[in-house]
Order: structure tokens, then sequence, then C-alpha cells
């Protein structure tokens, strides 16, 4: 079975309700003018978040601060990833 994760744990059943709904306020004409708009608008948010993020790791690296946390994290993960299998091994065995 293939499931879609969406953000804010929206369902399929759900979005495709607001889009009928969307779909009935503004007519199908409509529907490719706002599709491009919200793309429009989503690729810009995300040039914006990309620029913040460079212009943070810039100055990051000209204080000579430690930019690289993200590998603490992951290694982190990784450890609580592998003491949960340690312990649900063998519960997940006699199941």
């Amino acid at each position: 079975m293939f499931t879609v994760t969406f953000p804010l744990f929206i369902s399929g059943a759900e979005i495709a309700f607001i889009l009928f709904i969307v779909l009935m306020v503004f007519g199908a004409d409509k529907m490719p003018e706002i599709a491009r708009g919200l793309g429009k608008g989503m690729r810009q948010i995300k040039d914006a978040t990309n620029d913040i993020k460079s212009e943070i790791t810039k100055s990051a690296e000209k204080q000579g601060l430690d930019i690289d946390i993200t590998k603490d994290v992951r290694q982190e993960i990784d450890k609580v990833k592998e003491d949960v299998e340690e312990i649900s091994g063998p519960i997940k065995r006699k199941f």
C-alpha cells in the first residue's frame, strides 16, 4: 500500500475535499493560475530559506564557529536507533 505523509498530518481524503471546495469556489479555469501562484510562492520561500541558511553558514565560518552540528545529531540518532533495535529485537521475534 502506498501512503503519502503530508505536513500537518493531512490525509489524502482531506486534501481531495479541499481541492473539491477550491474547484467549486474558483472554477476549473482558475485552478491552473492558483496552482502556479502557489508553486511560485513555495519556490520563493524555499529560495529565501536557502539564502538565510547560506548567510548564517558564511557568518559562522567567518567567525570560526563549528557548523557541523548535524554530524553530532546524526550520531545520537543512530545510537538511539541501535538501542531501540537492541531492546525491541527479541520482542519482535516472539510475535
